[in-house]
């Protein structure tokens, strides 16, 4: 990932919205669809009787097809030097949550479906840790409590819009600044200035170090044991990025201490290894639903080092910064990789073409879902990237590739700066309708029950001042719901087709305002557990759309 200004926000969610209805597109949102609440008149959001178990309306009908249409899509929000949020001088509470939501809004108007949030940018924290201090970033100062649970309220404003939410953790930075007495009193770095090397202007844990690796591992679960999160998602700084000038990272004592006679870059590598197989064991252990995910600089090796790398001539992660990605999905580690694919295609040092080639076949035959990480920060800052359909080519040359299973964008800000039009033109050539998320065959492995979400039951749909109401009875066991629509009157009983889906929602129901008055319409309502599993279509629900 990288450390970027701040940039000019936009009025994207708005805009897109706005053209999707103007145009007749079918591109519900959030802002178009409203979630009912399940305590209304009608009873939207009643369970529906016997939880998982519950016999379902239509028995001969089956659950959609667990990969067909599934797509991840999500943006990177970073927080480190307030990139994205929250906006540096933005220090009222009312502020920050208004900026967070209009974030969430441009997710939900482009038909996104996961946001990245950066919640441990420099080993400190966005919620309230028994073991870091309160992030800079959100106060202006190391350590002060913004008196309000930051990750509940971003984590509830992302469930609320049915965005999976990956908690993001970067692993060993400690500060862009070079002095520890600049951290906040508390700070782990502070109070064992020991485990803590300067290398270049700023300040890195150890990775050699088993207690730094504690901590980590300590921060990580904290988070999964405590919040509702989705994933945890670690970024590409492992090692730091070997800086001109700076010379070798200084790690000589404990590669000394620890170093058992390997070569030293061996003993790097051994040494990010444990803590990604850690940190991947314990949330397992924990919460067996949590997935593990890693987003790596876009080349393992190059050819020219070693001949299973890519054909490639740029830095490579296996050597300078320690992070053999290529062994995590062998070991099946992780259950998704997100490599950042940050050049343009025919890029004569690394072109992404020929990079997303070669992660999809690192990923066959294992249960690690293949996403592509995009640079969304790079569209018209220089000549290879002056074309706005730059990035829109890379998702129609993903299609070429069915292991690859979605693409996140860095950064939110990009998305709603939307330079060019770029944004729209992926939404366009691409998002035009909503998507769920992949389901993870490793998660579903640890699943204990071995089964999806009992149907949702008794859809009801009828005419009001906003468009067609849509309410049913809820399911037991699911998280959220997904809504298709079809054209004139169908039968109640029938299969849905990723082509026909209207929204996702959490909650009892929504209102769809693009229902043109006079036409008939048949909705059907499926239940989403927390791992995406789709269960079979309630009986659908006939209405004429009314005519003002």
């Amino acid at each position: 990932m990288v450390w970027t200004s701040k940039r000019t926000p936009g009025a994207l969610a708005r805009a897109l919205t706005a053209g999707a209805l103007a145009t007749g597109a079918l591109a519900v949102t959030a802002a178009c669809v409203p979630v009912l609440g399940g305590a209304d008149e009608s009873k939207a959001g009643e369970r529906a009787p016997g939880g998982a178990g519950a016999r379902a309306e239509c028995p001969d009908v089956p659950a959609p097809e667990g990969t067909a249409g599934r797509q991840l899509r999500g943006m990177w929000i970073a927080t480190v030097g307030n990139i994205d949020w929250p906006k540096a001088g933005r220090r009222s509470v009312d502020q920050q949550k208004a900026d967070f939501r209009k974030l969430l809004d441009t997710a939900r108007a482009m038909n996104l479906n996961a946001v990245f949030v950066q919640i441990r940018p420099n080993s400190d924290a966005f919620y309230d840790s028994p073991y870091e201090p309160w992030s800079q970033w959100i106060t202006g100062t190391p350590g002060k409590d913004p008196g309000y649970d930051v990750l509940k309220f971003m984590l509830d404003e992302a469930h609320a819009r049915n965005l999976e939410f990956h908690a993001w953790f970067n692993p060993y930075r400690v500060s862009r600044e070079g002095d520890l007495k600049k951290l906040a009193p508390d700070s782990p770095a502070r109070r064992n200035p020991g485990w803590v090397r300067k290398y270049g202007k700023g300040l890195w844990y150890d990775p050699g170090l088993p207690e730094v690796r504690d901590l980590v591992v300590k921060a990580v679960l904290d988070v999964v044991r405590k919040y509702d999160i989705d994933a945890v998602h670690f970024d590409d700084y492992f090692y730091p990025y070997p800086e001109a000038g700076a010379g070798e990272f200084p790690d000589q004592d404990s590669y000394k201490t620890y170093g058992k006679g390997m070569r030293k870059d061996d003993w790097r590598r051994q040494n990010v290894d444990t803590l990604v197989k850690t940190v991947s064991e314990r949330i397992r252990q924990a919460k067996p639903w949590v997935r593990f995910g890693i987003s790596p600089f876009g080349v393992w090796r190059n050819d020219t080092t070693d001949p299973q790398g890519s054909p490639t001539r740029a830095l490579q992660s296996y050597d300078d910064l320690h992070a053999d990605t290529r062994k995590w999905i062998r070991e099946e580690w992780i259950d998704y990789v997100t490599p950042q694919l940050y050049w343009p295609i025919g890029d004569a040092r690394a072109d992404y073409a020929k990079l997303v080639d070669w992660w999809a076949r690192q990923v066959e035959g294992t249960k690690v879902q293949l996403t592509i990480g995009q640079a969304a920060y790079r569209v018209g800052k220089d000549a290879a990237w002056r074309k706005p359909d730059e990035l829109s080519r890379h998702l129609k040359l993903n299609a070429r590739y069915p292991a690859v299973r979605g693409d996140v964008y860095f950064s939110a800000s990009d998305l709603v700066a939307n330079r060019q039009g770029f944004a729209t033109r992926l939404r366009d050539d691409h998002y035009t309708r909503p998507a769920l998320p992949p389901v993870s065959p490793a998660a579903v492995d640890r699943d204990q029950t071995g089964q999806g979400p009992a149907p949702a039951h008794r859809v009801r749909a009828e005419g009001g001042d906003r468009g067609v109401r849509v309410t049913w009875n809820a399911s037991g066991d699911a998280v959220a719901y997904a809504v298709y629509r079809v054209d004139g009157k169908r039968a109640a009983c029938a299969p849905v087709t990723p082509g026909t889906l209207l929204t996702t929602v959490r909650g009892g129901g929504i209102v769809d305002p693009t229902a043109k008055p006079g036409r008939t319409y048949t909705y059907y309502v499926t239940a989403v557990d927390r791992m995406q599993r789709e269960s079979a279509p309630a009986r659908g629900a006939t209405v004429t759309a009314p005519r003002g």
